[in-house]
């Protein structure tokens, strides 16, 4: 045997290297399809709400561009926000990815999303009893936490009156649904006001008992329809002082030395 020749069995030893590289992206790959395919059918809210947190900070949510947005308002037009965001509490050790935010309701619960739209962000719910216009200290360490949440930033503050259907009782202060629903509405506000809410960010609407959250016949269900609804809206409060002429003209006056 030549002294070049290698020996029969050395020949061909071992694999490619791309061969390795290609069967770990496999395998990556197929564990992602087996996570998808889990997570198919939400059966446990708060659980996936806690495996949508962790992945949302695993992936580098909080590095993207968001996190340069002033305060603490985060883009809420994404699915993975949006679902993140409709539970109305998570508890502090679930899975380890429970939301350690405070917001008006639950352990630790966040500011939740209301109703899903282009023009609502993220706010809160204050529940009134029927045919009354007043506020319990629960109430106010609610707002007291939707403050903390929802103060010093620039956008817009929609505060939303509702009422039920069920007629007015005789000795009521209030003439009709709609006097009751700006009622509570501007108790909210003045609320948020003394909390420390400028007072340029509130804008007050008044539904009445025209938007009812339940319709169906269950009474428990039907409580839920005397409500005050607070909307943080995705317009910016100072963009609606003035023309758009105007505002250009302000901000390069502002800008001058």
């Amino acid at each position: 045997m030549a002294l070049d020749q290698q020996p029969e069995e050395d020949q061909g030893a071992g694999i490619p290297e791309w061969v390795v590289t290609f069967g770990d992206m496999m395998s990556l790959l197929l564990t992602f399809f087996i996570m998808l395919f889990s997570m198919s059918e939400i059966k446990e809210e708060q659980r996936y709400q806690a495996i949508a947190d962790a992945m949302r900070r695993r992936f580098g949510h909080d590095l993207s561009w968001a996190s340069l947005v002033p305060g603490q308002s985060r883009p809420c037009n994404s699915p993975l926000e949006k679902l993140a965001s409709l539970g109305r509490a998570r508890r502090v050790d679930l899975m380890r990815g429970g939301d350690k935010i405070k917001a008006p309701v639950g352990d630790h619960p966040r500011v939740l999303t209301i109703r899903q739209g282009d023009a609502a962000a993220r706010g809160a719910v204050v529940y009134f009893p029927e045919g009354e216009a007043r506020l319990t200290d629960a109430d106010r360490r609610a707002l007291r936490a939707t403050a903390e949440v929802i103060g010093g930033k620039p956008q817009k503050i929609e505060i939303r009156g509702h009422t039920s259907n069920k007629p007015l009782p005789r000795h009521s202060p209030y003439k009709t649904h709609w006097d009751l629903a700006y009622a509570r509405s501007r108790l909210v506000a003045d609320e948020l006001i003394k909390l420390g809410i400028d007072p340029k960010r509130l804008r007050l609407s008044v539904a009445a008992e025209n938007e009812p959250k339940h319709i169906g016949s269950d009474p428990l269900l039907r409580r839920e329809n005397p409500r005050v609804e607070i909307y943080m809206l995705t317009e910016l409060a100072e963009d609606l002082e003035g023309t758009p002429e105007e505002q250009k003209k302000r901000f390069s006056l502002g800008d001058a030395p």
